[in-house]
């Protein structure tokens, strides 16, 4: 059995916080008529802002208003990047993994409107949990049962820092209750052995999605459970692994929303308003798709359909009941995650 090794985002988070830039109680405009906007994201979509939605949004404003948008950056794990947001990292706009971590944002009091009365509830892309396996699938991986295996090298991020490891570990659970990991359909405590039997093959859960991936570009690990876009990217790139997508798994909802208490702050309402409706605009969609990361515009998702293949049993995260009663139930105190972790961990894992 492998000791499973954590990386806790603390060194990231004090790095975000470090490259935010001075945040008083002045506008961000400089004297020659430009803004500042901060981003802070969750790491997998970074390409997708960085070459191609940012650019062309600064563009877009230039001609629109000719005042020129300079953007600072973050990216890191989801759970982290709200953690930074709530700590003090002043994002005018947060483009996390999940609602969820958005919520945290809320409840904290920095974002005062209602974030999902925007399109498609928030959410500006989508992609599915899947499994990267090694060029030619050696292992020959072809669903979720491959990986109980015993020797199996198995990687998925950290829950506490990562929201693709909140998606991986819901997608495991929730196949195994609708019936597709050989386990008795709707049983919890025989979906929650299933989760545990996968964990017992997992050597390493990084600070976040990026990360997980990398190492396993480095060729560490037979199969990472991670994003589909993570995979598309790296082929982009010259990475020569494949993936599989299991029979059923999960909608990857990702959400955007402006951080009130910030952009009010910095006097950049306006140009973080117009930023954040410039990610359902169709450029920014087709950016998305363009960085393997499936659109929500209907009519873009027409046109790139043949990139992405259909998935057997394709359910969102409210077929668990959402993601305040899945935070409480699998990664609560006393949520079927913590008890694997903390059974894994007692057995010296």
């Amino acid at each position: 059995m492998v000791k499973l090794s954590y990386y806790f985002g603390f060194a990231a988070l004090a790095l975000t916080l470090l490259a935010a830039p001075a945040c008083g109680g002045e506008s961000k405009e400089t004297r020659s008529g430009a803004v500042t906007l901060v981003l802070g994201a969750y790491t997998t979509p970074r390409e997708a802002y960085g070459r191609s939605i940012i650019p062309a949004f600064q563009r877009f404003w230039k001609n629109k208003t000719g005042q020129q948008v300079d953007f600072r950056q973050s990216y890191q794990g989801s759970g982290a990047q709200a953690r930074a947001v709530i700590s003090g990292f002043e994002a005018d706009v947060i483009a996390l993994s999940l609602a969820g971590d958005v919520e945290k944002v809320a409840k904290a009091g920095l974002i005062t409107h209602n974030w999902e009365q925007k399109p498609h509830d928030g959410i500006v892309s989508t992609s599915i949990v899947v499994l990267a396996v090694r060029p030619g699938n050696p292992k020959g991986i072809r669903d979720w049962t491959d990986l109980v295996r015993p020797g199996l090298n198995v990687l998925t991020p950290d829950p506490r820092t990562s929201g693709g490891a909140m998606w991986n570990i819901a997608a495991i659970y929730g196949a195994a209750l609708r019936g597709f990991t050989g386990v008795e359909k709707g049983n919890r405590e025989a979906a929650a052995g299933f989760l545990k039997s996968v964990f017992n093959n997992v050597s390493i859960m990084d600070k976040g999605a990026r990360e997980s991936i990398t190492n396993f570009e480095k060729g560490i690990g037979d199969v990472a459970i991670t994003y589909e876009n993570e995979v598309l990217v790296g082929q982009a790139a010259g990475q020569k692994y494949e993936y599989i997508i299991p029979r059923s798994t999960i909608l990857i909802q990702n959400p955007a929303a402006l951080v009130d208490s910030y952009v009010d702050k910095h006097g950049t309402r306006g140009v973080a308003e117009a930023f954040l409706e410039f990610l359902w605009s169709t450029e920014s969609q087709r950016a998305y798709a363009q960085h393997g990361l499936r659109p929500v515009d209907a009519a873009v998702a027409a046109e790139v359909a043949s990139r992405y293949p259909a998935v057997e049993d394709l359910w969102p995260i409210d077929s668990l009941g959402g993601w305040p009663r899945v935070t409480t139930e699998i990664f609560g105190a006393e949520g079927i995650y913590t008890r694997v972790y903390q059974d894994l961990h007692r057995r010296g894992q």
